[in-house]
């Protein structure tokens, strides 16, 4: 079961059909970003926290393992390129043991996955179609669901509605993210609800919070736009154990 604290998060590649360069974007620097967000707590089995001082050749040799090796498994582009607080998966997704390249034997544990913080293990899954109840929603703005979440293409709700409509934040928490660095989905803000859930508002006209800022349920965070995309619209996600699941699950009916 993946480790989720860090949310190994990967904004769907082929969401919006008319957005065929997206199935090159790569999540990496988000997934980057929100490690530096993340708790400083002990990590999961299988993890590890970047120190001062570290180099991905030590991290890799005290692990038994190649620096190509984590590379790979971290989505690294460049083996100087890691950064303090930074959690490395040094155990090999799938399988529960793996030896590697330089012979010692690593046990996996329980906490394999996506790159994770915090030593939290996955939540259960739940039943298909369930309720979410341990969260609770509000609508992030008015306006008409243009399309829904099918689990494929659309991980989201597009809500369509006049350019400078309030964004709210669905549900208290912190803002992991607010700049419009990922290509794709323009104006971007991402609130963390304690160590399981993200919200996710793309394609906003304006942003109105502050990465590292505390917000309240139904607080303004944005104002709808259309950056980078075709129509006003907000597109919203919701993302629980870093798996986007159906945002209406955990929102009162309209």
């Amino acid at each position: 079961m993946p480790v989720f604290s860090v949310f190994d998060f990967r904004l769907p590649a082929s969401r919006a059909p008319q957005r065929p360069w997206a199935a090159r974007l790569s999540g990496l620097a988000l997934v980057l970003l929100l490690a530096a967000c993340a708790s400083q707590g002990p990590v999961g089995p299988g993890y590890y926290r970047v120190q001062p001082g570290d180099t991905l050749t030590r991290i890799a040799r005290s692990h038994g393992r190649s620096v190509s090796e984590l590379m790979r498994w971290n989505n690294l582009s460049s083996a100087n390129r890691i950064d303090k607080g930074q959690v490395l998966r040094v155990d090999p997704p799938g399988g529960s043991a793996a030896s590697g390249s330089g012979g010692a034997s690593v046990k996996r544990g329980s906490g394999g996955g996506g790159g994770g913080s915090g030593g939290e293990t996955a939540p259960p899954k739940l039943p298909p179609g369930a309720p979410i109840t341990d969260i609770k929603l509000i609508w992030p703005a008015p306006g008409t669901v243009a399309r829904g979440y099918d689990g494929g293409q659309s991980r989201g709700l597009s809500i369509v509605n006049k350019a400078g409509t309030p964004v709210v934040a669905a549900a208290a928490g912190t803002v992991a993210y607010a700049s419009n660095g990922l290509r794709g989905y323009g104006n971007l803000v991402i609130v963390r609800h304690g160590s399981t859930y993200l919200t996710i508002y793309a394609h906003n006209r304006k942003l109105l919070v502050k990465q590292g800022q505390s917000v309240k349920q139904g607080q303004a965070i944005a104002e709808m736009g259309d950056s980078d995309s075709k129509r006003v619209e907000l597109y919203f996600e919701l993302r629980r154990g870093g798996n986007a699941v159906d945002p209406t699950r955990a929102l009162p009916p309209r």
